[in-house]
């Protein structure tokens, strides 16, 4: 696994090069919340604005159902957080059975803080076939319930 920290805010499509999946054709998105101002869209489609966060406090989840299986290489996951202190978990996990189910892909804490890592960018490279849900887990804050979730950009190939 790669990892860098990115000391100033992504912009809007800051996403590296790659040959990504157009999300809006292949798949549907269920989230357990969204905030009106920032929906699931601006994350996951190209130029679509500043990302997705929840309307409501603590653990959310954000799934993609794809209407036929897709062979994943890669899955690029982008979080800024730049006024508050807090330890982030979240797991990405996949299904090919249609959710009966799940395999975690991977399992991650990250720290920000306002001050120094306000963004944290992953490039996962996979080799996952015939994955029919694909499910990012976010934990805002595992010492605090009443944080927000938010994501500023995934990117999948």
């Amino acid at each position: 696994m790669r990892k860098r920290v990115i000391p100033d805010v992504p912009q809007a499509d800051a996403s590296p090069p790659g040959d990504w999946l157009n999300l809006e054709d292949l798949a549907e998105v269920e989230i357990s919340s969204e905030e009106a101002a920032h929906p699931i869209e601006s994350a996951l489609v190209p130029g679509g604005g500043s990302g997705w966060r929840a309307a409501v406090p603590g653990r959310q989840t954000i799934r993609l159902l794809f209407a036929q299986p897709q062979t994943l290489h890669r899955i690029w996951l982008s979080f800024v957080e730049t006024s508050v202190q807090r330890t982030q978990e979240y797991v990405l996990r996949c299904s090919a059975d249609g959710g009966q189910s799940f395999r975690d892909i991977v399992r991650q804490q990250w720290n920000f803080s306002p001050d120094g890592a306000n963004s944290q960018s992953e490039d996962h490279r996979v080799e996952l076939a015939a994955v029919n849900i694909l499910e990012l887990i976010i934990t805002p804050d595992i010492g605090n319930q009443a944080a927000f979730a938010s994501l500023a950009q995934l990117r999948i190939a």
